[in-house]
């Protein structure tokens, strides 16, 4: 199995194989407690355009996502895993668009299968890969709004690495790093109406949920569904 750990939106537009499109901060850790929550589909979009498109179309579909960190007026709920907490989803459709996450989903064209990536859920991608057992693993960290590596996505990415081939990470010390990294405007307090600590913490929950986030694409249209993955014994 060869690995490539892959940045930004250069990185998705050559990803090849099984490739896995992390964005911890906050994109598919937002997707993946949207399923918890019981929703049934997500369409992810890279432009506000398409959004609104898809929301006119589909009048009972939500909107979420997020411009500059913040919630796009007339979206009803920000990129931000405490408002979906918060929320009623059992049922829903949501329409999911950010500034780094869902563009490397878009952007992802060469790649044979596609899953997003999170800590939450990275046990789960780690033993799809094991299962399907791939010739090549593509790992594309997305960054901050694509403009710059970020350490909370590379650090998931040399997680699942690690746990691919068998070495030890330590995460408590990733942890320590990313809060006082890249983490750090979560604790600020005129970041707390739209990027609350609460979502920290909630990010950076390893492993709270036992599947995986595929990204289907039929007609033009992309969407993302669940599968469960058993633990391994």
């Amino acid at each position: 199995m060869q690995i490539q750990i892959l940045q930004l939106l250069d990185g998705a537009k050559k990803a090849n194989g099984l490739t896995v499109i992390i964005d911890v901060f906050r994109a598919f850790s937002v997707a993946a407690y949207a399923f918890g929550a019981g929703v049934e589909r997500i369409y992810p979009v890279g432009n506000l355009e398409k959004a609104w498109k898809l929301k006119e179309e589909n009048p009972d579909f939500l909107l979420v996502g997020e411009r500059n960190e913040k919630m796009v007026e007339g979206f009803d709920f920000g990129n931000s895993p405490s408002q979906i907490l918060k929320a009623d989803l059992k049922g829903k459709t949501l329409i999911h668009t950010t500034s780094a996450g869902t563009q490397g989903l878009v952007n992802a064209v060469n790649a044979s299968e596609v899953l997003t990536g999170s800590f939450v859920n990275a046990g789960a991608i780690v033993s799809y890969i094991k299962r399907n057992s791939p010739r090549n693993v593509s790992l594309v960290c997305m960054g901050y709004s694509t403009l710059h590596p970020t350490e909370e996505d590379t650090f998931c990415a040399e997680y699942i690495k690690n746990e691919l081939v068998g070495k030890y990470s330590d995460f408590k010390e990733m942890r320590h790093i990313i809060r006082n990294t890249s983490g750090k405007r979560f604790f600020e307090e005129e970041n707390q109406s739209y990027a609350p600590s609460k979502d920290y913490e909630l990010c950076m929950y390893l492993n709270r949920f036992n599947f995986v986030l595929k990204a289907v694409n039929s007609g033009g249209v992309m969407w993302l569904e669940k599968e469960i993955m058993v633990k391994e014994e």
